[in-house]
C-alpha cells in the first residue's frame, strides 16, 4: 500500500485494534480511556509548521505500529478541551447522579461524578502508568486537585476541595486478583499479530471509512505521524478523527475529533509533556488524609445486583436508558458512522412521551432547552442537538439517537414505522 493511500475500515474495527493491545489498555489511565469512549473519540490540534521529516509509512504499517506498541510505563501532563455545543449551565447538574450532588453514589470523590466534568470545557490532567497494576490520573483545578489512583487491586479517589475519599477494589481480573478467572478472553480465531490486526481493520466492512497517513507533527517534543480517519458516508455529524502516533514507539499521543459542520474541534486532547520511563512507585501510594470523609464502594452496592450497580455509574436518565437496553428495548439501525440507536421500553411501548406527566422533569428541561419540533411519517417529536450527537424523542415515546444529522434521525424514524 502506498504511504498515503486510503484504506477502508469501520470505526468499530479501528477501536478493536486499539482496544486489543496493552498500550491502548494501560498507556493512559482507565479514566482517560473512559472519557474517550463517552465522547466517541479523542484527537489533536497539530502544528502546521516545523513538522519532522520522517520515513514514509502506509496506513496499514502505522496501524500495525500502534497494535505492536508495548509501552506500559509513562508519566506526563495531558490537556483536554471539549465543545459539544451544549448550554451546560443549569443542565449538567440535572444529569448528574441524584440530580446534582451525587451523594448517593459515593460523595464528591466518586469517580463517576468527577469524570463527567471532563465532557465540557478545558482541563489539565497529570497522568502516570506502570503497567496493568498501577495508574494515576489527577485533574488540576485552580486551587484544588482530584486524584484517581489504581494500585495493585485497590482504587482510591480523593477530592481535595471537599476533603472526601472514595475507596473500592479494582475491577475484576485487572491484575490477577481473586476474580482473574472471570477476565475477558480473546475469542477463538481472533487476530494474533499486529499485521493481523491492521489487515482486519483495513479490510473490515467495506466502504464506510477512509484511513490515511496525513503528514507528521511534533507532540510533547516527540516526532509523530498523523493518522486521519474520515467517514465516507453522508449524514454523519463527525467530520474527521486525527490521531498523532509516536513515530518511535507507536503510542497515540494526541487526538482531535472534528465536526462535519466545521468550527472549533469537538474534542481536542493530548499530551503536552510525556516521559516513557517508569514512574517512581511512590507515585501510586495513597493514605487518606487525617479527618477526611471516606466512603467505601461496597457500602453502595445493591445486594449483588450487577445490573443495578452498573446503572449507578451512569448519570441521571442515562441509567434508565441502560435499563431498557438490558431488557431488549434497544435496536441499531444502519451501520458504520451513520448507525442510529432506537430505544423503546419492553413490549414495544414507548419511553415517557415529551410533555407527559411520566417524563422526568430534568429530561423535559433538557428537551425544552435544546429541542426542535419535527414531523414525519412517524408522527411528531422533538430533536435535541449537540455538535456531535443528536437525538429524536417522538411524541409516542420512542428515542432515536446517533452521531447523525436531524434529517437522518427523521428518516430512521419514518423507516421504522
Amino acid at each position: 500500500m502506498a504511504p498515503n493511500d486510503s484504506a477502508e475500515t469501520t470505526g468499530e474495527a479501528t477501536s478493536t485494534v486499539v482496544g486489543r493491545r496493552k498500550a491502548a489498555r494501560y498507556i493512559v489511565p482507565v479514566a482517560v480511556a473512559g472519557v474517550a469512549a463517552a465522547t466517541i473519540g479523542l484527537v489533536p490540534a497539530l502544528a502546521s509548521s516545523g513538522d519532522p521529516d520522517l520515513p514514509k509509512i502506509s496506513a496499514q504499517q502505522l496501524i500495525e505500529k500502534i497494535a505492536a506498541s508495548d509501552e506500559e510505563q509513562l508519566s506526563g501532563t495531558f490537556k483536554i478541551s471539549t465543545d459539544l455545543g451544549l448550554p451546560l449551565d443549569g443542565l449538567a447538574g440535572s444529569f448528574a447522579p441524584g440530580g446534582a450532588g451525587g451523594d448517593e453514589d459515593g460523595g464528591a470523590a466518586a469517580p463517576q461524578d468527577k469524570l463527567m466534568e471532563l465532557t465540557s470545557g478545558t482541563h489539565t490532567l497529570r497522568v502516570a502508568a506502570d503497567g496493568p497494576e498501577r495508574q494515576k490520573l489527577s485533574i488540576l483545578g485552580e486551587a484544588s486537585e482530584y486524584s484517581l489512583i489504581h494500585n495493585q487491586g485497590e482504587v482510591w479517589a480523593y477530592d481535595s476541595e471537599s476533603d472526601e475519599v472514595y475507596h473500592a477494589e479494582a475491577p475484576e481480573g485487572r491484575d490477577g486478583g481473586k476474580h482473574a478467572e472471570k477476565a475477558p478472553k480473546a475469542p477463538e480465531g481472533a487476530p494474533a499479530t499486529p499485521k493481523d490486526f491492521a489487515e482486519q481493520a483495513l479490510a473490515a466492512a467495506g466502504d464506510t471509512t477512509s484511513v490515511t497517513v496525513d503528514g507528521t507533527a511534533q507532540v510533547a517534543g516527540r516526532d509523530a505521524y498523523q493518522l486521519l480517519i474520515k467517514p465516507k458516508q453522508s449524514g454523519s455529524t463527525i467530520g474527521s478523527v486525527r490521531i498523532a502516533v509516536d513515530a518511535e514507539n507507536g503510542v497515540p499521543l494526541k487526538f482531535t475529533l472534528s465536526a462535519a459542520s466545521g468550527g472549533k474541534a469537538v474534542v481536542d486532547a493530548g499530551f503536552t509533556k510525556v516521559d516513557f520511563s517508569r514512574p517512581a512507585a511512590s507515585t501510586f501510594d495513597f493514605t487518606p488524609p487525617k479527618g477526611a470523609e471516606v466512603t467505601e464502594a461496597d457500602e453502595l452496592e445493591t445486594g449483588g445486583d450487577e445490573h443495578g450497580a452498573a446503572q449507578k455509574a451512569l448519570p441521571g436518565q442515562l441509567a434508565e436508558l441502560d435499563a431498557l437496553a438490558g431488557e431488549g428495548g434497544f435496536n441499531v439501525i444502519g451501520k458504520g458512522w451513520t448507525s442510529i440507536a432506537e430505544i423503546k421500553s419492553p413490549g414495544g411501548k414507548g419511553l415517557p412521551a415529551a410533555g407527559s406527566d411520566d417524563m422526568p422533569a430534568e429530561a423535559q428541561g433538557f428537551l425544552d432547552a435544546l429541542g426542535d419540533k419535527v414531523t414525519g411519517k412517524f408522527g411528531s417529536g422533538t430533536v435535541f442537538k449537540t455538535r456531535l450527537v443528536n437525538a429524536l424523542l417522538t411524541d409516542d415515546g420512542r428515542v432515536y439517537v446517533g452521531a447523525v444529522t436531524k434529517d437522518a434521525l427523521v428518516r430512521a424514524a419514518d423507516a421504522a414505522q
